[in-house]
């Protein structure tokens, strides 16, 4: 029989979950008979049993109960069995360095078994006894792929270098997935960046974004409209059901109301593109900052004078405008202890190494001299006029004056005051700083920029908000920090201090923004 409290018990769990299993017949009975349970297996993490029955999901578990029936799994050797699926450059390069570090750090033997180019598996054994302990399954393939195989239950993790979409995300909630847009159900792992790319030699260095999308759209066809040779231009772009390419299109193709042109030259994977624009001197290609090879980058420039060049630093604090935060989406269910020990060790310190060795931008805190900055304090000084006044920038200075800027940034969605995706990540990476004590004695500002739309004292305000309501969300993610051990501080400088022209949308966004300062 099935009693209220074992239904209840059951129900505290409903937010856990495991990993995908042969769904087979099972009955799980209390030690003291007075809970039964029967229903189908959907898995088991070594721990908990997630089990379909007539009241729905349920998730028990196993130290409380016995299990009878063919879907029982082996409680001696358990192996766990976690299966990632997504885009395919987190599955070649980042995730296979990130496992073999991990590994190693546990003293695990590890292997590598391929079945296809597309479908490989990594075995993690015990370095004593050679006892197979867990299963990583991996299917290298695409962010729209990935979700698909969450919302099958196919896979337990899913890579992507872009954010879920709001229908994904609503099939998600439906299959039972949880809200796949909640903090708790993705990471960023790393960083990297969407970045224009020419052949060696290429005389044109610098574009706006608009001219970029433009080229992408075909409407500038020639290299001679953009102060090049008279020939046209080729275009490379990752294959269309590539996360990269769909973030490509989110981020830079949209926001100019254009379409990747027909024409433009698809590629499976970034080392073809590469290959391709390497190739072809008339070639043009958005490719992963991280594997760019020697192809030549092209800065992106506003009409205002401001520079934007892709660099590890301008990528991590965002001031770079086509970033591709890599992201990992997990349902709302429990997965194995050591896929759960996997994904907190590429939290840690050792793991931002390995991503950076990768190739790919780490999320390491770095502190940046103001001596550093003086191209930011020169575009300052170059954008004051008749609303930010010479008062404006010195108080700005003063304030500043002796510290140093974190990479850690926050910026906002388009349009919205919601922080964008990235910046979500970086308010959990900065309440964990704040619990481990990282930054006790120390002054911390919390800095408010906006863009230079509108009257300067309500951007003034604005920028206020957006720094107060950062660093509640902070101090509301610390929830084991004590605040008082640091001397917090919200300051706001309105549209004193512009990282990009304010005549684009890219670049009034790249403008609001707040900043963390220390000293």
């Amino acid at each position: 029989m099935m009693h209220f409290r074992a239904a209840v018990c059951a129900a505290l769990f409903l937010f856990l979950g495991v990993t995908s299993a042969v769904s087979q017949d099972v009955f799980l009975k209390s030690h003291d008979g007075d809970v039964e349970i029967s229903g189908t297996l959907l898995g088991f993490d070594g721990e908990f049993y997630r089990v379909q029955t007539i009241y729905g999901e349920l998730t028990v578990d196993g130290s409380g109960v016995f299990c009878e029936g063919p879907g029982c799994p082996n409680l001696i050797n358990f192996v766990a069995d976690v299966a990632i699926s997504g885009s395919a450059t987190m599955a070649e390069i980042l995730m296979p360095a990130l496992l073999e570090a991990f590994a190693q750090a546990e003293g695990y033997r590890v292997s590598r078994k391929s079945e296809n180019k597309q479908r490989f598996t990594y075995v993690l054994a015990a370095s004593d006894s050679g006892e197979t302990l867990a299963r990583f399954r991996f299917h290298a393939s695409s962010a729209e792929e990935g979700f698909a195989d969450l919302l099958a239950d196919e896979a337990d993790i899913a890579m992507s270098l872009r954010e879920i979409r709001p229908k994904e995300a609503e099939l998600g909630y439906e299959a039972g997935l949880g809200d796949m847009t909640d903090a708790n159900r993705s990471r960023v792992l790393a960083l990297d960046g969407m970045v224009p790319v020419v052949a060696p030699g290429n005389p044109v260095t610098a574009m706006s974004l608009q001219q970029l999308a433009e080229v992408f759209s075909g409407k500038i066809a020639n290299w001679s409209e953009l102060g090049g040779p008279d020939a046209p231009i080729s275009v490379h772009m990752m294959a269309a059901e590539s996360g990269f390419a769909q973030a490509v299109e989110d981020q830079l193709m949209k926001r100019a109301n254009a379409t990747t042109a027909e024409t433009a030259v698809r590629h499976v994977q970034n080392e073809a593109l590469i290959k391709a624009v390497e190739r072809d001197p008339f070639a043009i290609g958005i490719a992963s900052y991280a594997e760019r090879s020697n192809t030549q980058l092209v800065t992106l420039r506003g009409s205002c004078g401001f520079s934007l060049a892709a660099s590890r630093r301008t990528i991590k604090t965002e001031d770079y405008p086509l970033n591709a935060p890599m992201f990992l989406y997990f349902p709302a269910r429990r997965l194995p202890k050591i896929a759960r020990d996997f994904l907190s060790y590429t939290r840690g310190p050792a793991a931002q190494i390995v991503i950076r060795r990768a190739g790919f931008v780490d999320q390491t805190a770095e502190e940046v001299s103001i001596n550093l900055q003086g191209d930011r304090f020169a575009n300052a000084i170059s954008a004051a006029g008749e609303e930010v006044e010479l008062a404006d920038l010195q108080r700005m200075t003063s304030t500043l004056s002796g510290m140093k800027r974190l990479s850690i940034s926050f910026r906002f969605q388009a349009g919205s005051s919601k922080l964008d995706a990235q910046s979500r990540s970086n308010v959990q990476q900065l309440a964990r700083a704040f619990e481990a004590g990282v930054y006790d004695a120390r002054s911390l500002y919390f800095v408010g920029f906006s863009d230079g739309n509108g009257p300067a004292a309500g951007n003034q305000k604005i920028a206020q908000r957006r720094a107060d309501s950062v660093m509640k969300a902070v101090l509301a993610a610390a929830e084991t920090a004590n605040p008082d051990r640091m001397d917090l501080q919200v300051h706001a400088f309105g549209e004193a201090m512009p990282m990009a022209c304010d005549d684009s949308a890219w670049g009034r966004q790249v403008n609001r923004r707040v900043e963390i300062w220390v000293k």
